[in-house]
C-alpha cells in the first residue's frame, strides 16, 4: 500500500514537472527576446537618416537602432524598408565573428524566428549589410537581428545584390566629402510565397535607393532588381523613384518640398555617379 502510494505520488510529481517545463518553454518561446546586440551605453543613433529622406511607414512600426532604422511589416515578417547612413568611417576591414541571428527586441510583435529559414533553400539576406557595419562589434551584431533579414536565393544574395552593396561602398569611398544614405528592402505584396511556420514572405523583387547629399545638393539613384540570378550590369536595373513608389506602395521623400521631390523622383540621372 505504501509503495503504491509512493509510485502515485512520484507520477504526480513527474507530471507536474512536465507541465511546468512545457509552460516554461512556451513562455520562453513566445515572450522572451534576448537583447544582446545593441550597445547599452549608446544614447543616440549614429546612423539616423534625415527626416526629409525617410520613407513613410505603412505599418507605423518604426524601429530605431544605433546603426540603422526600419519599418517592420508583421504580415510579411520582415521590414518593408531599412534606412541607414554610410560614411567612410564605417568602412573598416575589422574581422568580426558572425553572431547568431536573434529576434529584434524592439519590434512589438516580435520579428521572425531564424528557424523559419532553416532548410528553406533561402539565405538569410541582410538589408543593412554586415559589411557596412564592421566598425564596432555592436554595429556589426545589430545587423543580425532578424528584422534586418529577408529570404534571398543564394545566387542572388552572393551575386547581383552583393555587387550592388560593393558598388555603394565604392561610391562612399569616392565621394568621401558627401553624406551617403541607403534605403532598401524587398517589394512586399499580396500573394508572395512564404517559408517557415511564421510564413515569412519571399519577395520577387528587391530595391535600393542611394542618396548622395552635400548641403542642399541631393542626388538619387533607385534600383529595382528581380529576385533571380543575373549577369546584367547594375545600370540596367535603374528606375525612377516614382516607378518604385508605384511598384512598392511606399512613399519616399514625402517630407521634401514638392518641387524638390518631383525633381528627384521623376527621372533617372546618372551623371553625378560613376559606373
Amino acid at each position: 500500500m505504501v509503495k503504491r502510494s509512493s509510485r502515485k505520488r512520484n507520477r504526480t510529481i513527474y507530471a507536474t514537472l512536465m507541465i511546468l517545463c512545457i509552460i516554461g518553454f512556451w513562455v520562453f518561446e513566445n515572450f522572451y527576446t534576448p537583447d544582446l546586440y545593441s550597445d547599452p551605453t549608446a544614447k543616440n543613433s549614429t546612423s539616423l537618416v534625415p527626416a526629409e529622406l525617410l520613407p513613410v511607414s505603412n505599418s507605423g512600426e518604426i524601429v530605431i537602432h544605433s546603426n540603422f532604422m526600419l519599418s517592420y511589416m508583421e504580415p510579411y515578417e520582415q521590414a518593408e524598408w531599412v534606412a541607414y547612413a554610410l560614411d567612410q568611417s564605417h568602412l573598416t576591414y575589422d574581422n568580426r565573428e558572425r553572431p547568431y541571428y536573434i529576434e529584434d527586441p524592439k519590434v512589438s510583435t516580435k520579428s521572425a524566428d531564424w528557424r523559419n529559414y532553416k532548410a528553406s533553400g533561402y539565405d538569410r539576406g541582410h538589408l543593412c549589410p554586415a559589411g557596412d557595419r564592421r566598425f564596432s562589434i555592436y554595429a556589426y551584431n545589430e545587423t543580425f537581428y532578424t528584422s534586418n533579414i529577408t529570404p534571398q536565393k543564394n545566387e542572388f544574395n552572393s551575386g547581383i545584390w552583393n555587387e550592388l552593396e560593393k558598388k555603394i561602398r565604392s561610391w562612399c569611398r569616392q565621394y568621401k566629402n558627401k553624406n551617403l544614405y541607403v534605403i532598401t528592402g524587398g517589394v512586399l505584396e499580396k500573394g508572395l510565397p512564404t517559408i517557415g511556420e511564421e510564413d515569412v514572405a519571399v519577395p520577387k523583387k528587391f530595391y535600393k535607393i542611394v542618396v548622395k547629399k552635400e548641403g542642399a545638393e541631393i542626388d538619387v539613384l533607385a534600383f529595382l532588381i528581380p529576385h533571380k540570378e543575373t549577369r546584367e550590369p547594375l545600370i540596367n536595373f535603374l528606375v525612377t523613384v516614382d516607378d518604385l513608389e508605384e511598384i512598392s506602395g511606399i512613399d519616399f521623400f514625402s517630407e521634401m518640398p514638392e518641387e524638390e521631390e518631383s525633381r528627384l523622383e521623376g527621372k533617372i540621372v546618372t551623371m553625378p555617379w560613376s559606373f
